[in-house]
């Protein structure tokens, strides 16, 4: 091998980073000409580029492991039905399955073949939830995918460059928001037509004509990279159990992880059955979250690609909530699956002996509101002039606390998407977010605290009645500290006028009321007392603990300034020890 070699180590490096940011450009254009909010706003989506196996070998940073590893597995799905040759230049296909792209029906999946002169090097696929897909809207009340909107197929998008009419006449008479929707089916198109461009570019510049040797050198130093960390850990099998609150009743999430020489193998075997009701999850949003839980522990520096994905096997018996099969209602599966890391982390915790975080809020808590005819209880001819608006605006509670650090607060993870600045949704609705702060005293007290939750209290300046979309959990069952620590704050949804509303289903939130949405903090890691006293103070001078929790969970004895009474801090703590 020459050092002009187009193929030598060096230049297959440099390579493998240009694709990288060839796919970050693709996310990065999906985002510049995406329609809906969680597209543009919170970076709801994924991109990614694909060997001509349907093998994944890059992904942008850009984006949520349920998009990017449910997507991952989609390819193949599209190649089963539309082989390699029968693929054209200018043809683009997509499909909204759940159990075929990335579990539910608001999620739509494009892949776009890569043709460089007259042939086929690779395939660009991308991924974004759309505002509405129909049917009853954003809600876990639907009892079959049927009623949760449109479900359409793997088809083509465009056949030789030309799109489908037909299609798009179709999307746009089923939807609310047809203009937004639309406009991110073309958006999805767009950004797979701009990774193809550059994809074509990088070749041209480093002189190659395929991806073959490229993606073989990226599959196996990712695998064989994953491999080392893995056989790091003390082989054996570990066991971790999680409640969640459910939607009429609580569930179990039951993992067995198999740690070994070939890889990590997480079994759901034990899992509670599918719910009735829009909370079960589809195996490919499993695969995903599950696996991105094992990573961030074990091989959190190994790009995310086939080669790493290939070491860690996700299974669920077909019927329990993590593996539900057609036509189980799907639409809010995240609200369940973006558990699974914190399931994932219980077992690691025992394998590593520590060095895992404690858990968090897990789940989005969403504002997800409707507006108009029909949408909510109230006088008929107060309901008929409303507004029609229907907004969803990502927000989160916080994280659990980490080995030497706090939790983040107002965080999402796993999903890894940026809260939505409010003046979005209030600037194309009459919603109106009248307190959205943190909420003190909700991180678990310990060595490290839990990240905070937050407190958003939303009206509608429209004189009439609106609806709250909820999928929330954390309420009944608040996320655990570990290793001494105390659990986080639980979730709290309620009216400003007082009355309890349920953490699942739609409600009305009435004529000249509001709804508060407290949301849950992440749990504490490591015992409250072995928590330095300045940063105990620190906390209470920021408004994140009140001096009452200061002394009650960690022993020390602050005043609002946080300015600590030493002598009475060691007069508590000693008075305890006794």
């Amino acid at each position: 091998m020459t050092a002009n070699d187009p193929l030598s180590p060096i230049r297959l490096q440099l390579m493998w980073d240009r694709l990288i940011a060839v796919v970050e450009e693709q996310a990065l254009a999906l985002i510049r000409t995406g329609f809906s909010t969680s597209t543009r706003e919170a970076g709801d989506l994924s991109a990614g580029v694909f060997d001509l196996d349907g093998a994944m070998l890059a992904q942008a940073v850009t984006g949520t492991p349920g998009h990017i590893n449910s997507m991952a597995r989609s390819v193949r799905h599209f190649l089963d039905k539309f082989p390699i040759d029968t693929m054209k230049e200018g043809d683009v296909f997509l499909t909204n399955d759940p159990w075929k792209g990335t579990g539910h029906l608001h999620d739509f999946t494009f892949v776009t073949p890569t043709f460089r002169r007259g042939r086929m090097v690779a395939l660009f696929a991308s991924t974004c939830h759309v505002v509405d897909i129909g049917g009853r809207g954003m809600t876990a009340d639907a009892r079959e995918v049927y009623e949760e909107g449109l479900y359409i197929p793997l088809i083509r998008f465009a056949h030789a460059g030309k799109v489908d009419k037909t299609l798009i006449d179709i999307v746009r008479a089923n939807v609310r928001e047809p203009v937004q929707v639309v406009g991110d089916l073309y958006s999805l198109a767009t950004c797979n037509d701009i990774g193809s461009k550059r994809l074509i570019a990088m070749m041209d510049e480093f002189g190659i004509d395929d991806l073959n040797r490229l993606g073989k050198h990226i599959l196996e130093k990712s695998r064989a990279a994953s491999l080392e960390e893995i056989r790091k850990i003390k082989p054996g099998t570990y066991k971790f159990t999680m409640r969640a609150d459910g939607y009429d009743h609580p569930l179990d999430l039951v993992a067995t992880m198999t740690i070994g020489e070939t890889g990590i193998d997480v079994d759901f075997a034990g899992t509670s059955p599918v719910s009735s009701y829009g909370i079960n999850v589809p195996i490919c949003y499993t695969e995903a979250y599950a696996s991105f839980g094992v990573k961030c522990i074990v091989a959190p520096k190994v790009p995310n690609n086939e080669g790493s994905l290939s070491v860690i096997r996700i299974t669920a018996p077909e019927g329990c909530i993590l593996n539900a099969p057609p036509p189980s209602p799907v639409s809010t599966r995240h609200v369940t699956g973006q558990m699974l890391p914190d399931v994932v982390f219980g077992c690691l915790h025992q394998a590593l002996g520590g060095k895992v975080p404690a858990e968090g809020t897990s789940c989005l808590w969403n504002l997800s509101a409707l507006g108009g005819p029909g949408r909510a209880e109230g006088d008929p001819a107060e309901m008929a002039k409303a507004m029609p608006f229907n907004i969803i605006s990502f927000h989160s509670g916080g994280t659990g606390a980490r080995p030497g650090k706090d939790g983040l607060s107002a965080t999402a993870f796993p999903s890894g998407v940026r809260n939505m600045p409010v003046e979005i949704n209030e600037a194309i609705s009459p919603i109106v977010i009248w307190r959205k702060e943190y909420r003190t005293d909700s991180g678990g007290a310990g060595q490290y605290r839990g990240g905070l939750g937050q407190v958003m209290e939303v009206g509608n300046l429209d004189p009439a009645a609106f609806a709250l979309s909820a999928y929330y959990d954390r309420i009944q069952n608040p996320p655990r500290g570990r290793e001494g620590g105390k659990d986080g704050a639980a979730g709290d949804l309620r009216l400003g006028s007082g009355a309890k509303l349920r953490g699942k289903g739609v409600q009305t939130v009435p004529k000249g009321d509001r709804v508060v949405i407290s949301m849950p903090g992440g749990g504490g890691l490591g015992h409250p007392w072995a928590r330095d006293v300045k940063a105990v103070a620190s906390d209470v001078r920021l408004g994140m603990v009140t001096p009452e929790a200061a002394r009650r969970d960690y022993g020390v004895v602050v005043d609002a300034e946080g300015k600590v009474d030493a002598a009475a801090t060691a007069d508590l703590r000693r008075a305890a020890a006794e």
